[in-house]
């Protein structure tokens, strides 16, 4: 089954409009390399491509997108080249793959099987070139373009874009040509305004909602969900809604005052991001809590914390909140609560020997960037509201059906 992906796109209308585009979330590689018995090497080999890599900063932004990719079509181009993108709020620009460039990562890894869709300038009757260079750290570098771009059969006539003529050999066997960002512009590599700010306009709101629908394998090609450009999903999501201020306007990104799960608690305050990436990026100290608190052990060849798919583990607890503004301009401690239940973060990869995954890894920024990471574990269980006029964000319970 195909999934939804809910698009506004602005073209020269003088009213605002929503518009639905359907995508799919992709099969998990991790599950695939697990069954393949080559995850452990395949990991190896990006551990060292980063340490070689001179003035790279690292693999973080696809780091831990080893399992669910969340794809959206998109058009370049007169006539309209289709590409299949990475959906994206941990980045801000767009870019694609560039026709010139040969190597098995920007064609598509054999082993992947997903041959990749490349922009293609030279039959483009609207393309503009800028020929500006740009390099997104541990991701790809190539030039900045303009072109039409559309989305859903609506579109507008100039976007810039970024055009790789270089990516990291992991790109390769992703089931994506390029990556559509959803974070804020102080966020830009490219230093140009995204195809999303370029909408705002035309929103009946300033806010877009990510609604990701659960499913029980994530080795299986499945529906995927819904994002909703200008309005709340009423839908797949409940009336209530908790939002918390924002504390920095590059990724979505918003104060934690405390974590627990069973006896153990972290209650350093923190930092922590909401970003559509695979599993929940924590302190290493957090990391050890876990474990300790459900029993998992470290597997050395997976590099992945595991324990047994039938046990009885306790809930996530996520205290969020800091100061907001109320309508006299003055500021309250706002703090809400967040559960992640274990059908969530216990995760089937197929390891075999009634084993599972525990959906969690250890962030190691070294002082830098945030804290946490609440990727697709904790999307699922709540909607996100990304309200970019208020500044804010806000969660509401996700309906499933499963």
């Amino acid at each position: 089954m195909r999934s939804a992906l809910l698009f506004l796109f602005i073209g020269g209308f003088a009213h605002s409009v929503v518009i639905r585009q359907p995508t799919h979330k992709s099969a998990s590689l991790r599950a695939k390399l697990i069954k393949e018995g080559t995850y452990g090497d395949f990991l190896t080999a990006q551990y060292l491509a980063r340490a070689n890599s001179k003035g790279a900063v690292g693999l973080q932004p696809y780091s831990d997108n080893y399992d669910d990719v969340y794809r959206g079509e998109i058009s370049l181009g007169t006539p309209p080249q289709n590409f299949t993108v990475l959906v994206d709020t941990g980045s801000t620009d767009l870019w694609v793959i560039d026709s010139r460039c040969q190597t098995t990562a920007c064609k598509g890894a054999p082993s992947s099987g997903y041959n990749k869709h490349q922009f293609n300038k030279d039959v483009s009757s609207t393309f503009s070139q800028t020929s500006r260079g740009f390099t997104i750290s541990g991701w790809c570098s190539g030039t900045i373009e303009t072109d039409t771009f559309a989305l859903a059969g609506l579109g507008q006539n100039k976007q810039d874009f970024g055009l790789a003529n270089t990516v990291v050999d992991y790109f390769g066997l992703t089931p994506v040509d390029g990556v559509f960002g959803l974070a804020w512009p102080a966020n830009t590599q490219l230093d140009t305004p995204s195809p999303l700010w370029n909408m705002l306009d035309s929103l009946d709101a300033p806010l877009f909602t990510i609604w990701l629908d659960r499913r029980a394998k994530p080795q299986e090609e499945t529906l995927g969900g819904l994002i909703t450009y200008g309005a709340l999903d009423n839908e797949h999501c409940e009336a209530q809604v908790d939002y918390v201020a924002l504390s920095s306007l590059t990724y979505w990104q918003f104060p934690m005052t405390r974590f627990s799960i069973g006896s153990y608690s972290y209650s350093a305050k923190s930092q922590a991001i909401s970003q559509t990436a695979a599993w929940i990026g924590a302190p290493t100290s957090a990391v050890a809590g876990i474990a300790s608190a459900t029993g998992a052990k470290f597997d050395q060849i997976n590099y992945l914390y595991t324990l047994p798919c039938n046990g009885n583990y306790p809930d996530m607890i996520f205290t969020i909140g800091g100061r907001a503004y109320n309508e006299r301009n003055t500021t309250e401690i706002h703090t809400l609560t967040i559960i992640i239940i274990a059908e969530e973060y216990v995760i089937d990869l197929g390891l075999g020997g009634g084993k599972c995954a525990l959906a969690v890894y250890e962030l190691g920024g070294g002082g830098f960037g945030p804290d946490w990471i609440l990727g697709y574990t904790w999307i699922r269980t709540y909607c996100n509201i990304h309200d970019i006029g208020q500044r804010r964000i806000g969660f509401a319970r996700a309906l499933h059906t499963e």
